[in-house]
């Protein structure tokens, strides 16, 4: 079963969009998550929150390994050559300062991702100063503020809807994934594509446990640290994130969206496959893995997705480093943020090095 379902993944599902994309909506952009509980908490039934559906993804490297070693051994190589893409959790030093760390998270409610390695524990349990991506999504008051704020950001403000936008095929495609989430497309109708995308991406246990109460990790670890009455810093606030979302063409978030529905069903088990690597600590086999399950295909025009890359990932790693230096030069800080926001050349852990500090990971 899981060799099938790795079988036509392969055949159907262009790795610059769907699989990167949706990945990245779910992985690293607190606005995504925040616009997607809010949804879920209005319109799940509280019996459903209650007994949320099992989650049923399927790890495809196994079968992957077993059916294509010549495969399996490629993203492997290619991960080796990833500069920092083994482990998620980093101490940061410099001489004269107390140390600080670095934990790389996933946005998601999975028990086993909130399970955090002990020694990240204890780091964050003992640091003076808790940062994450962005801290408005303690305050909701605050948050939903910041979305009115900016309607054309989030929503269709020239009289469509997603309809509009999408052939009858995909609208109906639509409609079944958010039904299957609890949800309605003429209630989120205006919303702009890639928020679509994020909640037909997450996979309907995911949605369940949010509509139930339960914290991601990163806000998780934030809403201890105001329990036990430290600072809490963030390095975005969530109109720069959405902003960044809008600066990306339409079309590109259409097609995502599209690809994204093409998959279906099938997303739980690349979300699955992207929790077995990030426990493994094996980030830099994220990218490789989704290339691997999902190829791109032969003559497709990189360059949106080549832009989508530099303004939601390099853009933000270089402001979000910016901005955590000061904070890490007082010391004894705890920095949680996206998983993939770690590895690579232009990571945040390389990019902390250029700024004097010494970064190893704590395995």
């Amino acid at each position: 079963m899981i060799a099938h379902s790795f079988d036509r993944l392969r055949q159907r599902i262009p790795f610059s969009s769907a699989g990167d994309v949706a990945l990245w909506l779910i992985a690293a952009l607190h606005v995504a998550l925040f616009i997607a509980t809010a949804f879920v908490l209005f319109s799940v039934s509280p019996a459903r929150a209650a007994e949320p559906p099992t989650c049923t993804g399927e790890d495809l490297l196994p079968a992957l390994q077993k059916t294509d070693p010549a495969a399996y051994d490629k993203i492997v190589a290619e991960a080796a050559k990833t500069p920092n893409g083994k482990g998620i959790f980093w101490k940061i030093e410099k001489a004269g300062v107390q140390p600080s760390y670095l934990l790389g998270t996933m946005h998601v409610t999975d028990p086993r991702v909130l399970t955090m390695p002990e020694a990240a524990r204890k780091a964050a349990a003992e640091a003076s100063t808790i940062v994450i991506e962005s801290d408005e999504i303690l305050d909701e008051k605050k948050a939903a503020a910041a979305m009115l704020m900016h309607p054309e950001l989030t929503m269709f403000t020239d009289g469509t809807t997603i309809r509009d936008h999408l052939s009858n095929e995909d609208a109906e495609k639509l409609e079944k994934g958010l039904k299957a989430r609890g949800l309605s497309l003429a209630a989120v109708a205006r919303m702009k594509p890639w928020i679509l995308s994020s909640f037909v991406a997450l996979p309907a246990c995911e949605l369940a446990r949010k509509a139930a109460g339960a914290s991601f990790l990163d806000k998780q670890i934030a809403e201890d640290a105001i329990k036990a009455g430290k600072r809490v810093a963030g390095l975005e606030t969530l109109a720069e994130q959405l902003q960044a979302m809008a600066d990306l063409p339409v079309e590109f978030h259409l097609q995502a969206l599209i690809e994204t529905l093409e998959l279906g069903d099938r997303m739980d088990d690349v979300i699955e496959t992207m929790t077995a690597l990030y426990i493994a600590g094996d980030i830099g086999m994220t990218m490789p893995t989704l290339e691997a399950v999902a190829p791109t295909e032969l003559g497709k025009d990189e360059s949106a997705y080549a832009a989508f890359e530099k303004r939601i990932v390099t853009d933000r790693n270089r402001i979000m480093a910016e901005r955590a230096a000061p904070i890490l030069s007082e010391g004894n800080t705890f920095i949680a943020v996206g998983a993939l926001h770690l590895p690579g050349d232009e990571g945040l852990v390389e990019l902390i090095r250029q700024q004097g500090f010494t970064v190893s990971v704590i395995e």
